[in-house]
């Protein structure tokens, strides 16, 4: 079996066996390999291809709390230019501007119909779409939900547990 970071990794044919849903889909991490080829939507989420297509659009732009209760409205060019950048360790993430959760589908329609969503779903679930853009060193403070899948495009996920 192949571990990173001490999370079991699994490929795609090995979610199909009995003992995957019992023993992963709603009480552990587990890393999913080979579910989709977004290889085209990575190149759509270049910085300069959005900066090329979205630049002067406007973007909400919320905070990490529970609530988002900070919203700011901004050009994508100036979320880019002046708040994608590396951040000091101290920094909360109730003091750190987002662009995710208020997204424009409309506006974003031509860069979201290329994304190709996971083959594998839970069985009885369905899936809610959120697409966001943080800059490096930056996250959401501890938080909790229901089974979730995170697919990063750019960048990396980095999970602290005790």
């Amino acid at each position: 079996m192949e571990y990173k970071f001490g999370i079991q990794v699994f490929i795609l044919f090995m979610c199909n066996t009995p003992r995957f849903i019992p023993r992963y889909a709603y009480s552990k991490p587990v890393i999913l390999k080979g579910f989709s080829d977004n290889t085209k939507f990575q190149f759509l989420c270049s910085k300069s291809s959005l900066l090329q297509e979205y630049g002067e659009r406007m973007v909400r732009l919320s905070t990490a709390n529970t609530y988002s209760y900070r919203k700011v409205d901004v050009r994508f060019e100036e979320f880019v230019d002046l708040l994608l950048r590396p951040q000091s360790l101290d920094t909360l993430g109730s003091d750190t501007l987002y662009f995710f959760g208020d997204n424009n589908f409309t506006e974003w329609h031509s860069l979201f119909e290329n994304y190709k969503a996971p083959r594998y779903m839970l069985p009885h679930t369905t899936g809610a779409y959120s697409f966001g853009i943080a800059g490096p060193g930056t996250g959401v403070p501890f938080h909790w939900h229901g089974p979730g899948y995170s697919e990063i495009i750019y960048g990396r996920k980095l999970s602290q547990r005790p």
